[in-house]
């Protein structure tokens, strides 16, 4: 027989000592063939197709994934090899054959996976990296400023008022709030041509290089009209959520024409029971993002340090021949906390800070321009 490329999945399942070998045996067929072993005569599918547990090992003390994880009992980690001939050239299957049934099962969690080059090499990656977008606004070897328009239910005037005054105070990369989309307060068609122009006007008085990047949202028509007008208007960075559009649906905006820089929002990610690290980190950078947002430590959500530390880990590290993708700490940071950051994770960085900058009021610009210039001096002092 030839030798069956796998990919291997690590998984956190709850049972009993006694009942976990059988247990793991059960998700290997649930995640592959979904059938009992006897019902399978064909030697090969049993051989190269049906799943194999690799390992088990106890777990003693692991991060939980969820809050419900975080009481559980007796947990192990379990190595699964799914043979990689059933994930597919594309993100949604890759994800499926990883964790599509598993994920119905409350005792399972997906921690980890290791990848074979023939995966890695069949999906798309970060069409622009690290390099590519600091390309784009400009900048040298140091971390980038970003920061959102929000809150929603402002108009396209209002908007673009406020890109425009974070451009002046020199942010690079301004970026809609997650949850601003085609609504009726802002329209997309008439909302991202007018914040496109402003940014554009503050770049020319300034001497700046500031980039907007519009949200995404909708189906794959609606994708596509928004895409062209962001092409038409200038639009070189745009914002979307992979697990709100569907990985594969992501993965095309980075095969598409036009290609734009893309940052991709977490939403719905902490719903999926799958490992921070993994999802956010790896496979959004392999599903083509070029920069990944997380929450970090110490701010409104409760990723750990650790954790944080190892999402950055994976969004940089050598991952076949894909570029490093960007990461991007956020989640209620502020001005303060620029230089803890850098030290934290180093300067292939992007520091996202929205709502510490609006609620300085009236001092807002002065607050921005502090964020700026903050980070824009540790280009001479980051690791």
């Amino acid at each position: 027989m030839n030798r069956v490329e796998r990919v291997a999945c690590v998984y956190r399942v709850e049972a009993s000592a006694g009942a976990i070998e059988a247990r793991a045996l059960a998700l290997a067929l649930e995640q592959s063939v979904e059938l009992p072993l006897g019902a399978i005569g064909d030697a090969r599918i049993r051989e190269q197709v049906v799943a194999t547990v690799e390992a088990i090992e106890a777990i003693e003390a692991i991060e939980a994934i969820d809050a419900r994880a975080a009481n559980a009992g007796p947990a192990w980690a379990v190595t699964i090899g799914l043979a990689a001939e059933t994930t597919g050239p594309e993100p949604g299957q890759l994800l499926n054959m990883m964790f599509g049934n598993a994920s119905l099962q409350p005792d399972v969690a997906l921690l980890d996976a290791r990848l074979p080059a023939s995966v890695l090499a069949a999906m798309p990656g970060p069409a622009f990296g690290i390099d590519g977008v600091r390309a784009l606004v400009g900048a040298g070897r140091r971390p980038l400023s970003c920061t959102a328009l929000k809150p929603q239910g402002l108009g396209p005037g209002a908007l673009a008022a406020l890109a425009r005054s974070f451009a002046v105070a020199g942010i690079d990369l301004i970026k809609d709030d997650h949850g601003i989309a085609d609504q009726g307060s802002a329209p997309f068609a008439q909302r991202v041509p007018m914040i496109q122009r402003a940014v554009a006007r503050a770049n020319a008085a300034s001497g700046g290089a500031s980039v907007y990047a519009p949200s995404l949202s909708g189906g794959p028509a609606a994708i596509a009209a928004q895409l062209r007008i962001a092409r038409e208007e200038g639009v070189r960075c745009v914002l979307a959520c992979p697990m709100l559009l569907g990985v594969s649906n992501f993965a095309e905006l980075v095969r598409g024409e036009g290609r734009f820089a893309i940052v991709a929002h977490p939403a719905l990610a902490g719903a999926a029971r799958i490992g921070p690290a993994l999802l956010l980190g790896r496979l959004f950078r392999l599903f083509g993002a070029d920069a990944t947002i997380f929450p970090n430590f110490g701010g409104r959500f409760s990723y750990s340090r650790e954790t944080c530390r190892a999402i950055v880990r994976a969004a940089r590290e050598p991952l076949g021949e894909h570029r490093a993708t960007l990461p991007v700490p956020a989640g209620g940071m502020n001005v303060d906390r620029v230089e803890e950051m850098v030290a934290e994770f180093g300067h292939d960085l992007m520091l996202l800070i929205g709502g510490h900058l609006l609620e300085a009021g009236a001092k807002m610009p002065q607050r921005a321009r502090e964020f700026a210039e903050r980070v824009r001096r540790q280009s001479n002092t980051a690791a």
